[in-house]
């Protein structure tokens, strides 16, 4: 199917019973999920006087709080470690990457409304635009149905990968491990610049770079400055051998 013909059919809502099979959830008011699906880039290519509020950004804003809420009250209950762990596992369990894989994983990427220009970069949503999206459907699931109508969801997809990270420990990120390790050992805090970006709005490229004691030690590139500074970070922690 024409990949714009696909999108325009969306706003019928004749997708949307394969998104709610999806996400394991049927929706009471099925404007909420046609609203947690249609990006901001939608809406101002279209030119709509409400398209201020008519995209999915405030459900995703309500979706980041329930997500963490979920997330910290099973944490506090089943895990019998202090705050600052808490902290690091539900960062792990809750980042727009993990968001990302999972919306990519279940299919959401191709069932997203995006802007004639996203769709002729990409074809499907970015990343991050999934990773916002898989947000936005929490915050419609709590409006729709309460906490209790999100809790399966975050079980199954988000709460099922935390003993692959207590046991990797990769709730211990590159640029945590590499800020721990300054204060340590160097008693100064790692900072971050951005030394370059290029590209369009919606395909931006960052080039970010970390210095340590002053001094440029690295250099990290991603779509967003947080991946660049990761990336960043990751490659000073392997030539530190941390």
């Amino acid at each position: 199917m024409n990949m714009e013909k696909r999108n325009s059919s969306f706003k019928t809502r004749s997708n949307l019973a394969k998104v709610e099979n999806i996400i394991s959830y049927v929706f009471e008011d099925k404007e909420l999920l046609q609203k947690a699906l249609i990006h901001r880039s939608y809406l101002n290519e279209k030119s709509r006087d409400d398209s201020l509020t008519n995209h999915n950004e405030r459900l995703e804003f309500l979706g980041d709080a329930v997500l963490e809420l979920i997330v910290s009250d099973y944490l506090y209950k089943q895990l019998d470690v202090d705050e600052g762990q808490m902290t690091k596992l539900r960062s792990s369990l809750v980042k727009g990457k993990i968001n990302a894989e999972i919306g990519i994983k279940l299919g959401l990427d191709g069932e997203i409304l995006l802007s004639k220009g996203e769709l002729e970069d990409f074809g499907k949503a970015r990343p991050s635009i999934v990773a916002d999206c898989v947000e936005a459907i929490l915050g419609a699931m709590y409006l729709d149905g309460g906490l209790k109508s999100c809790l399966n969801f975050i079980q199954q997809n988000m709460l099922v990968l935390l003993p692959q990270i207590i046991d990797t420990k990769s709730y211990d990120d590159y640029k945590t491990i590499l800020q721990e390790y300054c204060q340590k050992t160097k008693k100064i805090t790692p900072k971050y610049k951005v030394i370059s970006e290029t590209g369009k709005d919606h395909n931006k490229i960052y080039i970010c770079g970390v210095w340590i004691d002053n001094k440029l030690f690295s250099q990290g590139t991603g779509r967003t400055k947080q991946e660049a500074e990761t990336e960043a970070a990751k490659i000073a922690y392997e030539q530190l051998s941390i």
